[in-house]
């Protein structure tokens, strides 16, 4: 993935987010999930986003108090957890404790 394409998927996402969630949008109430790749630390993507009053996150580059040898068991715990929602933490531990 290359900046300008990362820049086409931006302004998709955001006319996407202002239709199906214009009060989100006013008011600028969610937010971003950046990892360092390349395309997102690009000055282009930046300056889009300030534009367009986007809130970012910085993505760790490791998960706190997780080793990466960890990481992979995940997997299984995604998967079977994917197309849910939750409310708060609270259920997703123990959605996470059944599963």
């Amino acid at each position: 993935m290359n900046k300008g394409v990362n820049i086409d998927i931006f302004h998709r996402l955001r006319d996407v987010v202002r239709m199906k969630h214009p009060k989100k949008w006013r008011t600028n109430s969610s937010f971003l999930l950046h990892n360092y790749a390349p395309a997102h630390r690009s000055v282009l993507v930046k300056d889009f986003l300030a534009e367009n009053n986007v809130t970012t996150l910085e993505h760790p580059l490791y998960p706190p108090g997780l080793a990466p040898a960890d990481v992979h068991l995940f997997l299984q715990l995604k998967s079977a957890m994917m197309g849910q929602c939750f409310c708060d933490a609270a259920d997703i531990m123990k959605n996470a404790r059944q599963s």
